[in-house]
């Protein structure tokens, strides 16, 4: 049955010679896979920019809710990016955000306002001309309310940390900051030192981890660390 739907890329894998399967959170069905044929070849190669992550996408689909994997009718690019992909430390936030999000959403059923959250933070990463080096912190906290779990205050995430046993590095500066942005949702404009950034985003990925069953490692991590340094 062919439905209209948006969607945003979450990742793809390659499938035989030339087609990719891609994992697409929609704001209908939650998270589809779709199979897209002849993308990888000579003459789809231009189409494979539509399908990397967190490409915000207008979608006519076949949805059966009977099937996992679907297969795409119409494709449109809904917000072609001025920035994201081009500039480097954007381009790294872009995909460890992607990465969270792999990681996170299971859901196959409609979430619109989940949907409408993550549609109005990439399109914010990619406008914001300043400051988004502390964007992805911000992501993961206002993030973790659709997920069930946001904190009220720092000292509850480590309350919480504690009572698991679970080992972290912080100092009382790192601790205010943190608070600050949970409190306020302030900070977008901080220029926090790599330490301090590095700091704040281990411990909220320690949060994740703690909530997120299999959330393990990240691989987007080290390069996002150093690009931001």
């Amino acid at each position: 049955m062919l439905r209209k739907t948006r969607g945003i890329v979450l990742s793809f894998v390659k499938y035989r010679e030339t087609s990719i399967i891609v994992r697409i959170f929609t704001d209908q069905f939650g998270v589809q896979s779709y199979i897209e044929n002849g993308v990888r070849s000579s003459k789809g190669k231009n189409k494979i920019a539509l399908f990397q992550p967190l490409t915000l996408l207008d979608l006519v689909v076949y949805h059966d809710d009977k099937k996992d994997l679907h297969r795409i009718s119409e494709i449109r690019c809904l917000h072609p990016f001025a920035s994201l992909p081009y500039e480097v430390s954007k381009s790294c936030v872009g995909i460890f955000m992607a990465e969270v999000l792999h990681k996170t959403l299971k859901e196959h059923t409609e979430n619109v306002s989940l949907f409408e959250f993550i549609h109005d933070a990439v399109i914010q990463l990619d406008q914001q001309k300043e400051g988004f080096e502390n964007f992805h912190l911000h992501f993961l906290i206002q993030y973790s309310l659709y997920l069930g779990f946001t904190p009220h205050s720092a000292e509850e995430i480590f309350e919480q940390l504690d009572a698991l046993s679970v080992p972290y590095v912080f100092n009382a500066q790192t601790a205010e900051i943190l608070n600050d942005m949970i409190v306020r949702e302030s900070g977008l404009e901080n220029r926090l030192s790599r330490k301090t950034r590095s700091e704040l985003l281990d411990i909220l990925l320690l949060f994740y981890r703690i909530h997120i069953e299999d959330f393990g490692e990240l691989r987007s991590l080290p390069v996002l660390k150093e690009v931001l340094a």
